[in-house]
């Protein structure tokens, strides 16, 4: 169990370094690129409503974030999901390794059958 426990710290170091290199690729490629095409995409003044004395609520930062994190996401999927889904694929197919036919449902398959009895009947 110790080993696993390593591991899990290793991986949690290294998804903090990779999450700093993700935000900084947002931050420093992606966000200027986009603001290139479209304009400064910070909406932290947009739509800030002030119910008193100090008391604001500022809907364009939440929408900033939400931007930025739809980013990551996106950066991650692209760049570490894909990749490895298709490598794990390869390996797959190297090592003649086989997804296994889900079994069907024999209601579905009895009603599978009587469509295409019905579809080969000439009239």
């Amino acid at each position: 169990m110790q080993g696993n426990v390593v591991d899990l710290a290793v991986a949690v170091v290294i998804g903090a370094a990779f999450g700093a290199v993700i935000t900084s690729l947002v931050d420093n490629i992606i966000m200027p690129l986009i603001a290139a095409l479209v304009g400064a995409p910070n909406f932290d003044a947009f739509l800030v409503l002030t119910l008193g004395e100090g008391v604001e609520i500022k809907f364009g930062v939440f929408l900033t974030v939400l931007v930025n994190f739809i980013l990551i996401a996106a950066a991650i999927y692209f760049i570490v999901v894909v990749p490895m889904k298709k490598l794990n694929d390869l390996h797959k197919a190297r090592l003649g390794i086989e997804e296994p036919e889900p079994e069907q449902d024999p209601q579905l398959a009895l009603l599978a059958e009587i469509r295409d009895e019905l579809r080969n009947r000439t009239v």
